[in-house]
């Protein structure tokens, strides 16, 4: 039931964004070097690893600086980044994930290896189920680039700090992955984009 739920939403998400996610290709493409889309490898479901679409926000070659950014001072962004990781719309590329078969549309967000390797053993469950676009995480760390960027040590800030209570958050979600869960955690993800 939820996985057809995430086809069908998907799809339909997919085909209405389309007209604004050309104009954000064209955008991109004419205001910095590189392509349109950024993939980058995360660990999904029971630890296989996948490539996570999104619309590239940073210049070319700007992950090899390190992989957290550090809210909205990080000179490694694009004009049009600013903007795109502002109201999240770097992230609807992953609807295309969510087809493939890699993603959820709720479930606990996807993280590079680097960091699923500081995992726990009870943290290592958050990968029994499919990861997804959004989830009680994503809802409370909505802001979380400019978090980062308020500390002196962001990747310490996030490994002792974030990531612990982003896993905490992902617990509360284990407990029922339900269709009717997922439906009340996109209509808050939807809000809080919205506001």
């Amino acid at each position: 039931m939820k996985c057809a739920f995430d086809i069908v939403v998907s799809s339909i998400i997919l085909l209405f964004f389309l007209p604004f996610g050309i104009i954000i290709s064209l955008i991109i493409l004419f205001t910095s070097r590189g392509g349109v889309f950024y993939i980058q490898e995360r660990i999904g479901k029971l630890g296989v690893p996948f490539g996570v679409i999104k619309f590239r926000t940073m210049k070319q070659n700007a992950d090899k600086a390190g992989k957290i950014t550090v809210g909205m001072r990080d000179p490694r962004i694009t004009r049009i980044g600013y903007f795109l990781r502002k109201f999240k719309l770097d992230e609807f590329p992953q609807f295309i994930n969510v087809l493939g078969g890699t993603m959820s549309i709720v479930g606990p967000r996807p993280e590079v290896q680097e960091y699923v390797s500081l995992y726990t053993e009870k943290q290592m469950e958050t990968l029994t189920i499919k990861p997804g676009i959004t989830d009680y995480a994503s809802l409370e760390y909505f802001n979380e680039n400019e978090i980062l960027g308020k500390s002196e040590a962001p990747q310490k800030t996030y490994i002792e700090v974030v990531m612990p209570a982003k896993l905490k958050l992902n617990r509360k979600y284990l407990e029922n992955p339900s269709v009717k869960h997922d439906i009340k955690i996109i209509w808050r993800t939807f809000l809080r984009m919205i506001k």
